[in-house]
């Protein structure tokens, strides 16, 4: 028998997106890029007051002014790139290809939901 439990409204950045990832953008910065499913995902994370250079610089404890945000409606895509803390395979390198830069970013709370509540 079929599965009927209706799914769960979306309460995260990655619930909303077809991808959420993260990855090098040479050896001083990271990369991170919100693929949106649809225009009305990429309108809640486009808007600034959502996400916005002080949210990021919170999320990863980094300087709001290094931050650069690109928002692309035309492909439902966002684009945020900061400077890796410390260059790419150095000492104390502790994510060599920036791969999984992109998880707090994907566990953001959507506006009007309960952090870590799943409804539905």
């Amino acid at each position: 028998m079929a599965d009927t439990t209706p799914a769960a409204p979306p309460s995260t950045v990655g619930d909303l997106a077809l991808e959420v990832r993260s990855k090098n953008a040479g050896p001083f910065w990271v990369t991170m890029e919100l693929f949106m499913r649809d225009a009305d995902g990429y309108r809640i994370v486009a808007d600034e007051t959502f996400i916005n250079e002080h949210v990021i610089a919170e999320l990863y404890r980094i300087d709001a002014a290094t931050i650069q945000l690109f928002r692309i409606p035309s492909l439902n895509v966002v684009k945020i790139s900061f400077p890796r803390p410390v260059s790419q395979g150095s000492l104390r390198d502790r994510d060599m290809h920036a791969g999984q830069h992109h998880v707090p970013l994907a566990l953001l709370p959507l506006p009007g939901t309960t952090p870590g509540v799943r409804h539905g």
